[in-house]
């Protein structure tokens, strides 16, 4: 048997950039002041000077809106309320900005519960030491048959020592 010996060509990276590098910097390089006219167009300018800011209306004699929440211009007027979600709030009658969370109502329509917002309730945002001290028995407690979530809210409303104002605001938005 006679072993024949195999050439093999060995294929290395060659020194310097492809030809087709080669061409395609020579087509960029010719046509650069086409591409930076089009470039120029499309982001509005030179990328160097790029277009300023107008700056904002001086206050003077015009109403200027940012839409953000104004601040509170009058005192506080807390009130119970169960949101669409079921979560029993106290917020302001005039700006209707939550002021507390107390809890939420959780299982079936029919046969729901209060649950306290406590660590053990497992809520991160926890109710306040002194609240939850004033509201700790009704943790747990049923709302089905005669009691409705409008008798739930005139007892919280009424251990938390709130006006006569929060009795007369609806108590659920649901």
């Amino acid at each position: 048997m006679v072993w024949e010996e195999a050439l093999v060509e060995i294929i290395s990276k060659r020194d310097g950039p492809r030809r087709e590098d080669v061409a395609a910097r020579r087509v960029i390089e010719k046509n650069q002041g086409t591409i930076r006219r089009m470039m120029d167009h499309l982001t509005g300018g030179p990328l160097g000077r790029r277009p300023q800011r107008p700056a904002p209306p001086e206050p003077e004699g015009l109403i200027v809106h940012t839409g953000r929440a104004g601040s509170a211009s009058g005192p506080v007027e807390p009130y119970v309320r169960v949101s669409a979600n079921g979560r029993v709030v106290v917020a302001d009658l005039a700006t209707n900005r939550q002021l507390h969370f107390l809890g939420e109502l959780r299982g079936p329509r029919r046969q729901q519960r209060f649950v306290l917002a406590t660590e053990a309730n497992g809520f991160f945002a926890r109710i306040d030491d002194e609240l939850g001290a004033l509201l700790a028995d009704l943790d747990g407690a049923t709302i089905a048959g005669e009691v409705s979530e409008d008798d739930l809210v005139a007892v919280i409303g009424e251990r938390l020592g709130l006006g006569p104002s929060g009795a007369t605001e609806p108590a659920t938005d649901r």
